[in-house]
């Protein structure tokens, strides 16, 4: 299931992982939905193959829920690979959304994880408003929508083979 966003959270969205990437000196940052679709990026991905990347690490994450299932835990929210050069630090968002840090030795993982919790709270936010979003768009638009629908496709459809 893919991640819906909205305009102005979208912004919002950019802001933060923006700043986090400043605040830690990343390479760069990444918003991955978990069906493996990139949301946005910031920071150098110009040798970042993103397509394959989001859909890997949707991959990753997934593979390690049932790890954690099989040693009794009910998730991992948070994954971390350390390279020779360069380390991902991946964190779940509001199990929703999928936040990869990519940074090397001009930071260290300790800063990375200092600055990720502010980062993480402020996307939980954003995503709890956007769920909230949709539940309130689904709740007042569905039954109009469809019917309104319904009626100008049936109206369009009397209209050619007249």
């Amino acid at each position: 299931m893919s991640f819906q966003v909205f305009e102005n959270d979208f912004w919002s969205i950019n802001e933060t992982i923006t700043k986090l990437l400043k605040m830690t000196n990343a390479i760069s940052v990444l918003l991955i939905d978990k069906a493996g679709q990139l949301i946005t990026s910031t920071g150098n991905i110009s040798q970042l193959d993103t397509t394959a990347f989001a859909s890997l690490s949707a991959a990753d994450f997934a593979a390690t829920s049932q790890l954690a299932k099989l040693v009794g835990e009910k998730n991992f929210n948070t994954l971390f690979h350390q390279g020779e050069n360069q380390n991902l630090y991946i964190q779940l968002i509001a199990d929703k959304v999928i936040l990869v840090v990519i940074f090397d030795s001009r930071t260290s993982l300790g800063l990375v994880r200092v600055r990720i919790k502010h980062a993480t709270d402020e996307l939980n936010a954003i995503i709890q408003d956007i769920m909230n979003k949709i539940k309130t768009n689904k709740d007042e638009n569905v039954v109009g929508l469809d019917t309104d629908f319904k009626k100008q496709a049936e109206s369009e459809l009397d209209e050619l083979f007249k």
